[in-house]
């Protein structure tokens, strides 16, 4: 736990904005009397949601999508925000159908990240499904996602990937592992 006090915010206002991003300013005073301005993303408000899919037949499921930022296919989880109004796990089920075309009958909350919160206001829900029964909606995406099925003794294969870079993913894969191991799922 930190001593320190949060800074007092000064002022605030949108410096830029686009489509999908607004740049805040914040003009902050720390407790020490140090002023600065900070600039950062601002999320939705709504957040995100990241579900990691494991079928009857331990497998988990990946997607591979375009990824413009790498400018080439990645491999991750299934993810998307959460609508206005919507539950985060309502949001995972639907995101889980979207791109994979199932539905889960047991979605457990397995963490919540944040990225660069230092620069980004938007924070994440990581689920793990089971019980998947086929269930198709339409996504937003441009084109269809390849789904692949990886069995779950080969988890370790996944970190040598160099299509699986993204830290979210990276990150929600080691704590399934542990998650994994304390409910004792038989291929770990």
């Amino acid at each position: 736990m930190s001593k320190h006090h949060p800074p007092r915010l000064l002022d605030s206002a949108i410096a830029a904005e686009s489509r999908f991003f607004k740049i805040e300013e914040l003009h902050l005073e720390f407790s020490n009397g140090e002023r600065r301005i900070y600039e950062r993303l601002v999320g939705s408000g709504q957040g995100a949601v990241m579900v990691l899919p494991i079928t009857e037949q331990d497998e988990l499921l990946l997607i591979s999508e375009y990824a413009a930022g790498t400018e080439r296919y990645e491999l991750g989880f299934v993810k998307g925000l959460v609508d206005r109004g919507e539950a985060a796990i309502d949001a995972a089920n639907r995101e889980l159908q979207e791109e994979v075309g199932f539905k889960a009958q047991d979605l457990q909350l397995l963490t919540e990240l944040s990225v660069a919160p230092g620069y980004f206001s938007s924070h994440m829900s990581v689920y793990v499904a089971q019980g998947l029964q086929p269930s198709v909606l339409e996504g937003d995406e441009p084109e269809p996602l390849e789904v692949i099925k990886l069995p779950l003794d080969e988890i370790d294969n996944l970190y040598a990937n160099p299509a699986f870079s993204e830290a979210r993913s990276v990150a929600s894969l080691l704590l399934l592992e542990k998650w994994l191991k304390q409910n004792k799922v038989r291929s770990i």
